[in-house]
């Protein structure tokens, strides 16, 4: 039986290099405190030697993984793709690894996500929206693991925040609905008890209406999961009422090309008969026909400065407040005036 191998150590890497065992060091951990030809000649035997700086040590003598942690609700579609890639390039160009887990829109899943990277050693965490419950932001506090939150803005909570603010921007989207003419609206929204962009954005619709003069309290509302099928099932369900809406709103664009989808399904144009728009502006907002009107969110620009963020806060370079970005409406196809006749109509759009 073959001798076991072993790993290539510091040492013999510096053996290989001809250097010391500190310039080693420097190379791996400051490279730019090195002068060029030396750096390189220890980078070479770094790779020819196959060496890996232990983990467990380097984190142990600068008391830093240089890992951030960030959980997002879900995988299962493109809504969070952009902006944590953006969020994933930055962390790297600044020496920092990313680790992701994905809570499924579930408080108990999440905060057990929390700890765990928090046990790992993570530096930091990326979150998405701030409703959890108070003994996990103890926890956090009580660990001195700092916490940034992202794709929403509200400057009234303790931790800090990167975003939009979302009832302000479907509230935008709303009320071009309105003038154009609609007054038979009705949402295909996530749940809200736990996800508080999505009720911000349904409570930016109930906004709209109100100024207008709207029933907004009447407002029809399907709750579902976030998923091509479930925006179309919700919207069967809405354009199956004795008075059909004339424009649906959807809290995401995945629930709208669902709606979309559905309404081929049934017959319906869209704009002609129903006006369907989305929120978020992902690249499936351009594929489908008709193009989806939606609010633009600024999913890579939000990503990088969250990174940048987070790292100063790691760092102890900022205390870093509340950050509201842009989100603007993408006036695309999917919307237009309702029809005289499907506006007056007292039963199903056929």
């Amino acid at each position: 039986m073959p001798p076991k191998r072993t790993a290539p150590t510091l040492n013999d890497v510096a053996q290989a290099a001809g250097v010391s065992t500190a310039t080693v060091s420097r190379c791996l951990n400051s490279p730019d405190q090195v002068i060029g030809t030396t750096r390189e000649k220890v980078m070479k035997a770094v790779r020819l030697l196959g060496y890996s700086p232990h983990f467990g040590a380097r984190a142990l003598a600068a008391k830093r993984t240089n890992t951030i942690g960030a959980i997002i609700p879900t995988m299962e579609n493109a809504i969070f793709a952009r902006g944590l890639q953006a969020f994933q390039e930055e962390l790297r160009s600044r020496g920092y690894t990313l680790l992701v887990a994905s809570s499924s829109y579930r408080t108990d899943i999440e905060e057990e996500q929390i700890r765990s990277l928090v046990s790992r050693g993570a530096d930091g965490l990326l979150l998405i929206g701030h409703v959890r419950g108070p003994s996990i932001y103890h926890f956090l506090e009580t660990q001195d693991v700092p916490a940034l939150v992202a794709w929403t803005y509200d400057k009234t909570k303790a931790l800090p925040s990167i975003g939009f603010d979302n009832r302000k921007s479907m509230r935008a989207l709303a009320e071009k609905v309105v003038e154009m003419g609609h007054r038979r609206i009705a949402v295909i929204s996530a749940a809200m008890a736990a996800n508080d962009r999505a009720r911000s954005r349904v409570q930016g619709v109930r906004d709209a209406m109100t100024a207008a003069g709207l029933d907004a309290e009447n407002l029809p509302i399907i709750e579902t999961t976030y998923g091509i099928d479930q925006g179309a099932q919700a919207f069967d369900r809405l354009m199956g009422a004795p008075v059909p809406p004339t424009a649906v709103i959807c809290g995401n664009d995945v629930l709208a090309v669902g709606a979309i989808k559905q309404a081929r399904v049934l017959g319906l144009d869209v704009p002609g008969d129903v006006s369907v728009t989305g929120f978020d502006d992902i690249e499936l907002a351009t594929i489908v026909e008709p193009a989806l009107t939606t609010v633009h969110v600024p999913h890579r620009d939000m990503g990088a400065r969250a990174a940048r963020m987070l790292i100063d806060i790691v760092e102890r370079k900022s205390t870093s407040k509340a950050v509201e970005l842009n989100a603007d409406i993408r006036f695309r196809e999917s919307l237009s005036p309702p029809s005289a006749w499907t506006e007056d109509a007292a039963g199903p759009v056929s």
